[in-house]
């Protein structure tokens, strides 16, 4: 096997047929949780000032270790399968949402040896959180989340669009009720949303609320609905997650099967 079909087993594919991550993403996993821990704490000023000097080298490291790992994913790209020229597949990856992800953690870990500005640099440190977006590809449950998703989005549209009509409904007749009587929250629909959207979700801020009975009467509607509505999406993941899943485990199986036949023959 060459290096570069060696590369695209460890980085492309990620894993091994039982499911198993592959030593060379299980090194850039545990390089994602110290990058995210140490862009964590250095916001922090009682921690950042005294290690400045730690923090800028440890965040080299991570850099350095980011951009041989989207150098490695570009070396490797031609050996996925499908047609195209070798730089017609490194091209494709790199244009790829996982790809253009990546490109940005890269920047984003490096910048800070090219930045002087104060105001950027913080900006710079916040956006080093995208790195944890990097786990979707060594998680299994997260892309098994994003198929679940698919196959019901017609189901979750369905909620969706009936979680936006209470919410118009709702601010529509706060709005009609208490306009005149609370025209700060209440003195146009788009004001009434906030309310109608913080009621719906069961969260209750308290800063807005309705005085009169009507009022209270839609109020209580608007968040029953909501009670209702939060319980049919969640249920609808639910099931297809452990649909999904319970695929994934078959599949392992029959791969496990297969390696264990093939090494009897």
């Amino acid at each position: 096997m060459t290096l570069r079909a060696r590369l695209h087993r460890q980085l492309h594919i990620g894993s091994w047929p039982n499911g198993k991550l592959t030593g060379l993403n299980v090194f850039v996993v545990w390089v994602i949780l110290a990058a995210l821990l140490v862009g964590i704490v250095a916001t922090e000023p009682a921690i950042r000032l005294p290690y400045q000097g730690e923090i800028l080298i440890a965040e080299f490291i991570f850099g350095l270790v980011f951009l041989l790992e989207y150098a490695g994913r570009i070396f490797a790209a031609p050996e996925r399968e499908g047609p195209g020229s070798p730089w017609q597949k490194r091209w494709r990856f790199i244009f790829s949402p996982i790809g253009l992800i990546d490109l940005v953690v890269v920047v984003v870990s490096l910048a800070p040896f090219f930045v002087a500005n104060a105001a950027v640099l913080r900006v710079i440190r916040l956006l080093r959180i995208v790195s944890i977006m990097k786990f979707s590809r060594f998680s299994a449950a997260m892309r098994e989340i994003g198929a679940a998703l698919r196959e019901r989005s017609y189901d979750l549209l369905v909620c969706a669009t009936l979680a936006l009509v209470l919410v118009l409904l709702g601010a529509a007749g706060l709005y009609w009720v208490e306009g005149d009587l609370q025209p700060e929250q209440f003195g146009s629909i788009p004001r009434a949303l906030w309310w109608a959207v913080i009621t719906l979700t069961t969260v209750g801020y308290g800063d807005a609320y309705p005085v009169t009975a009507l009022g209270r009467l839609i109020g209580s509607a608007v968040a029953i609905g909501g009670v209702l509505l939060v319980a049919l999406p969640t249920g609808i993941v639910a099931a297809a997650f452990s649909d999904a899943m319970q695929r994934r485990r078959e599949a392992m199986a029959r791969a496990l099967e297969e390696m264990e036949g093939a090494g009897l023959e």
